[in-house]
């Protein structure tokens, strides 16, 4: 419960600067919100103005900061320019289809890239160990976009087997995943590979082979868990960076997530939906690095004591 609690604690000034930076950057896009709302009206200076004061934009940036903050204290991400909704759920109803294809995406990157790590570091330089460097190294230089793309090209336009467009089937959700996993999949084999091989030569493992412990229980009950560890918190490190490309895998593909209606609310400079949006997306990457630490505790019991006492 201490450990929770300073995790928590911790937290804090984090999601204050994801706060800021949300709120500065957003502001420092080009153009002005009430123009685009009033784009093709031909609006005069006078209904500009009405609809700065009516948004707040003409308060002083201070201002609106501190209005923004205080929204979020009472649980309010505000309400959308474009569609007068509240922001809270306009992400609530999109963040279905963002958890499904950021889930899938690390389910790709475990299920692909934990066993060819395990082969590459169980038997390394042998055909196996090739096989999966060379499939590691695919995944880290062929960039997920263009990886979403020539799978589009193939699957969907030339074999005509996999659906380039979201239409709301299981199997639309083939295409980005493995195009957003793929690479982090990459970087896991490679992770678990090198932890392995570190391992197998470690001093434990050579007394449980002395004791008669046989290579499968010194593999899964040993070397494994310990090697699960780094790969637990790396995981939970690249939580952010999967969301991120879940935003341009969804705009690729076409799917009605968070990162899509994110990139569409940048463009239209949509800033209540663009603030609480990231806002969001730190709270959910604070919350999934509590549970990797939690997790790694429960594998690792040493972690845990460590970071209750620090």
């Amino acid at each position: 419960m201490v450990f929770i609690v300073r995790r928590l604690i911790a937290s804090i000034p984090v999601l204050l600067g994801v706060t800021i930076i949300a709120f500065l950057l957003i502001h420092m896009v080009p153009g002005d919100p009430a123009q685009i709302m009033l784009f093709g009206s031909n609006a005069t200076p006078e209904q500009l103005a009405a609809l700065h004061r009516q948004l707040g934009l003409d308060l002083p940036l201070w201002r609106q900061y501190a209005d923004f903050i205080g929204q979020l204290l009472h649980g309010d991400l505000g309400t959308s320019y474009a569609t007068h909704n509240s922001v809270a759920h306009e992400l609530v109803s999109r963040a279905p289809s963002t958890l499904q294809l950021t889930g899938s995406a690390m389910l790709i990157a475990v299920v692909i890239g934990v066993p060819l790590g395990l082969i590459g570091g169980f038997r390394p330089n042998s055909i196996w160990d090739s096989i999966s460097r060379v499939i590691a190294f695919i995944g880290v230089a062929v960039p997920y976009f263009f990886l979403a793309l020539l799978l589009v090209l193939i699957f969907a336009i030339q074999l005509d087997v996999l659906p380039a467009i979201d239409n709301g089937t299981p199997a639309a959700l083939v295409l980005p995943a493995i195009s957003l996993g793929w690479g982090y999949a990459a970087i896991l084999t490679r992770l678990v590979r090198g932890r392995v091989i570190e391992e197998y030569n470690s001093d434990y493992v050579k007394s449980a082979r002395a004791r008669g412990c046989s290579e499968a229980r010194v593999l899964l009950g040993h070397v494994f868990r310990n090697s699960a560890i780094p790969a637990i918190t790396m995981l939970g490190l690249q939580f952010g960076n999967i969301l991120t490309g879940a935003a341009v895998s969804e705009v690729i593909f076409g799917r009605p997530g968070v990162g899509s209606f994110l990139a569409n609310s940048i463009t239209n400079k949509n800033v209540p939906v663009v603030q609480g949006a990231v806002v969001l997306i730190g709270v959910a990457y604070i919350v999934i690095n509590l549970v990797v630490d939690l997790v790694v505790g429960a594998v690792d019991p040493r972690a845990r004591v460590a970071g209750a006492t620090a």
